[in-house]
């Protein structure tokens, strides 16, 4: 079956840097793309970046680009997630998603918080 594991959120102060994993299986790594979205305390669940299968294609939302960089290894069915340049609003938990033949798979998350 699918299964979306993230690692590697934790506590770090403003201006610190993070690197979250999201390792697959179960599926085609190699030829889905992938997204991580994110979740703020009371807030909906938001697209935070998504990358195409080969890698090739790489989209943000506006809040992070030029901060965050989405990037994959299809040779380890994994997707990370290199954040710099964090924000207390960049707290939440992050979740890894993938949809495969027309079903949608979404990791446990992970958390991040951003305090001084």
């Amino acid at each position: 079956q699918v299964q979306l594991v993230e690692s590697g959120g934790g506590l770090v102060q403003p201006g610190e840097s993070l690197r979250l994993s999201c390792a697959a299986s179960g599926f085609t790594f190699s030829t889905y793309a992938m997204s991580w979205y994110r979740q703020a305390p009371g807030k909906e669940r938001e697209l935070v970046a998504a990358i195409s299968s080969y890698g090739g294609v790489t989209n943000y939302a506006d809040s992070m680009k030029g901060r965050f960089t989405i990037s994959r290894d299809n040779a380890k069915k994994t997707v990370y997630l290199q954040m710099n340049s964090l924000k207390p609003e960049d707290t939440g938990v992050y979740y890894c998603y993938a949809r495969t033949k027309g079903y949608d798979y979404w990791g446990q998350g992970t958390q991040v918080t951003v305090s001084s």
